[in-house]
Order: C-alpha cells, then sequence, then structure tokens
C-alpha cells in the first residue's frame, strides 16, 4: 500500500463508521504500531482489546468523521464522538505511516462543553 491517503479513508471507514475494531488493525496497523495513550500498552492487540467496547461493543455509539488529513507520513482524523448518557466529545486521532502500515498513533480528546464563550461550533 502505497497511497496512503487512500488506505488511510479505507481505515477510517472500518474503525469509526463501522466499529470493525479488529478488521481495521488487521488492514493497517503494523505489528511494532507504537502507541501514545497512557491507558493503552504497544502492539495491535492491547489497542483492539480496549477499543472493542468502545467501538463494536456499543451498537448506539456514533463517530461521525468530521475531517481526514493526510500529509506525507502522517495522518489525522477529526471526530464527533457520541455516546448515550454522556457529552459528545471532539477526538483528534493522528496516525504515523512507515511502508505503507500504520507504526504509531496520537490521540486528543475534549469533551463538548453544554456552553461556550462564543458561538464558534467545534465540528
Amino acid at each position: 500500500m502505497t497511497d496512503n491517503r487512500a488506505a488511510f479513508e479505507m481505515f477510517v471507514d472500518l474503525f469509526y463508521t463501522q466499529k470493525r475494531v479488529a478488521d481495521a488493525f488487521a488492514f493497517l496497523v503494523s505489528d511494532d504500531y507504537i502507541q501514545h495513550n497512557p491507558t493503552i500498552g504497544d502492539g495491535p492487540a492491547p489497542a483492539i482489546e480496549m477499543l472493542t467496547p468502545k467501538f463494536d461493543g456499543s451498537p448506539d455509539a456514533t463517530f461521525d468523521i468530521q475531517r481526514i488529513l493526510v500529509d506525507g507520513d502522517l495522518a489525522m482524523v477529526h471526530v464527533k464522538a457520541s455516546r448515550p448518557g454522556a457529552a459528545d466529545a471532539a477526538v483528534a486521532d493522528i496516525y504515523r505511516f512507515e511502508d505503507g502500515r500504520i507504526v504509531e498513533h496520537w490521540d486528543v480528546l475534549q469533551q463538548v462543553p453544554v456552553h461556550a464563550v462564543h458561538d464558534h461550533p467545534m465540528f
């Protein structure tokens, strides 16, 4: 896979839209996956174990893709995450590619406030 954008768009669809975590990781994530989220270990298996209940196991949760950015070996998806009984969240997941596979991940998450000091939407 040499076209990072096309591969990443397929990964995003599998992972966030279809909520098929294990399939998305099998499709594009390297065995040498480095995880910067401090609650998840390195490698695909810990991420699949931690994320599957939040995605596959949560049928009422939605992950609306707002933006996909790809620049060389870096890709980012901006997501509106919604779960019943919880405030919406703005999520930015950043991934690094190497040899056509995702090898590294960072994430930033912010709860959508009930009241903002301005009228600019977060999405």
